[in-house]
C-alpha cells in the first residue's frame, strides 16, 4: 500500500459511467488485509457505478478531490459478507476514531446505518 501511507486521510475513488467518463469521488478509506475499503450511502452515484463496472482509479486527495498523488488502475467490488463488512468498519473506525462515531451515530439517527454499502478497493500487484 505504498502509494496510501497511513497519514494519507482521503482517497479519490474514480469510478466510471456507463460513457466511459470518469467520475472522482473523495472518500474515507483503511486498509485491511491488504485490500483498501471504503464506505458510501447504499444508494450513492458511485455505489450504482459500481455495480455496472468493478473497474476504477485511486489517487491520494484532499478532502476536496484535490489530488495529491498519481491516479493507480484498480478494481472495486461492493461486500455483502457481513464478517467482512465488520472488519472494513472496524478498519475504518480505528483508523479515523471520533469522527468515524459520529459519522455511525448519524447514520444510526437517519436510520440508514444498515444501508451503507462498503467498498473493497483492490490494489495491482
Amino acid at each position: 500500500m505504498e502509494h496510501f501511507p497511513d497519514s494519507t486521510r482521503y482517497l479519490c475513488l474514480g469510478t466510471f459511467r456507463k460513457s466511459g467518463v470518469l467520475v472522482p469521488t473523495p472518500v474515507w478509506f483503511a486498509p485491511h488485509q491488504g485490500c483498501l475499503y471504503a464506505f458510501s450511502a447504499g444508494d450513492a452515484g458511485k455505489v450504482k457505478r459500481l455495480r455496472n463496472s468493478s473497474r476504477v482509479r485511486v489517487a491520494p486527495c484532499d478532502w476536496r478531490g484535490g489530488l495529491a498523488g498519481a491516479w493507480t488502475d484498480a478494481t472495486a467490488s461492493l461486500v455483502t459478507d457481513a464478517a467482512e463488512r465488520k472488519a472494513a468498519f472496524g478498519a475504518l473506525r480505528s483508523k479515523y476514531g471520533w469522527q468515524m462515531w459520529v459519522v455511525d451515530v448519524s447514520a444510526w439517527l437517519g436510520r440508514k446505518i444498515d444501508r451503507r454499502a462498503v467498498i473493497r478497493i483492490e490494489l495491482p500487484g
